[in-house]
């Protein structure tokens, strides 16, 4: 049950069964099978049921794609070539929505952005290296006020240059002449 990410009894059997029906070829429980789809689900970690129920949609579906791989190795006709590969595709993308969907799922949504390039015009000023925002801090009256900005760094401050911004032309008949 610890490997499932679960206390709930109903849960783990209900999950073990369903586990049985989509691992199983035929009629009989296959136990290698079952067992196979269950180290994918602990090698997965789950920490709570949902991520319980993804991991064995993610068994389930790693397993038909193997399927349709083998069966795709061994056609033949072109009508069955067609049917494995269209499967055998749409199997694999759709694990690799789920690995998505998981990784979504347990960060909580929060995405990363990195600024690649930063243009600044005249007159701007800009801060390079990595920035992070803080959130704001609550006051007594319940509004909402940023957090100070570091007043001391280890490092001295950009000077700012004043002079006028050179054309393109100026700009090459000045390197010209260096």
């Amino acid at each position: 049950m610890e490997a499932l990410g679960t206390t709930d009894l109903d849960f783990f059997n209900a999950l073990l069964s369903q586990l049985g029906n989509a691992g199983s070829k035929g009629s009989e429980i296959d136990e290698q099978g079952i067992n196979f789809m269950l180290s994918i689900i602990k090698g997965i970690k789950p920490r709570d049921q949902i991520e319980a129920m993804l991991a064995a949609q993610m068994a389930a579906v790693h397993n038909a794609t193997m399927t349709f791989a083998r069966r795709l190795s061994h056609v033949e006709n072109i009508p069955q070539q067609d049917s494995a590969e269209r499967a055998f595709n749409k199997l694999a993308r759709t694990f690799t929505t789920q690995m998505e969907a998981l990784k979504r799922y347990r960060t909580g949504g929060e995405q990363k952005v990195t600024v690649q390039h930063v243009t600044v015009g005249e007159g701007g000023q800009a801060i390079v290296g990595n920035v992070t925002q803080g959130r704001g801090v609550s006051t007594p009256d319940g509004a909402a006020t940023q957090p100070l900005a570091l007043t001391r760094t280890a490092t001295a401050p950009m000077p700012i240059i004043e002079s006028k911004m050179l054309s393109p032309m100026q700009a090459s008949r000045t390197a010209k002449k260096k």
